[in-house]
């Protein structure tokens, strides 16, 4: 039962995904590229003041790809750069330990099923290290390779 709850959210934000677009007031944006699967996105963040006003992405990729930059752009909004750092790292964990499933992960622990296919964690943290680079105002393109 869980599992079917788990794949109709993860079918759902990638066929109607949230945020979907490019964000002109923007002060903050990075490319990332999966190589393995092909996963390509653009992630823009508006941040002000250490918190994060809005964040949109654009792309082509995977249902993991797509579902997570969704769900993390619902995530987000209105959480400071370090809870966004945190939570990065607690997705992480989430998609790469057998350990239990934080409370406070809310829809992304949807992605807990990812872990049994190593290979697509790199898709479902694109976005995210996408953000990250976003949020460094370097510029710079991530690959997951």
């Amino acid at each position: 039962m869980i599992n079917e709850l788990y794949q109709e959210t993860i079918l759902d934000h990638s066929k109607r995904p949230r945020n979907f677009q490019s964000l002109q007031e923007a002060n903050g944006e990075a490319e990332g590229y999966n190589p393995l699967c092909g996963d390509k996105c653009k992630v823009f963040v508006k941040e002000h003041n250490g918190v994060i006003d809005r964040v949109t992405f654009q792309g082509t990729g995977c249902a993991i790809s797509t579902a997570s930059a969704s769900l993390m752009t619902e995530t987000l909004k209105g959480k400071t750069v370090a809870e966004a750092e945190a939570l990065l790292a607690k997705f992480h964990d989430l998609l790469t330990t057998d350990r239990p499933v934080p409370k406070d992960l809310g829809k992304l622990a949807v992605f807990s099923g990812v872990r049994e296919f190593p290979a697509r964690v790199k898709c479902a943290t694109l976005a995210w290290h996408t953000l990250q680079a976003a949020l460094r105002g370097a510029g710079e393109v991530v690959s997951t390779e």
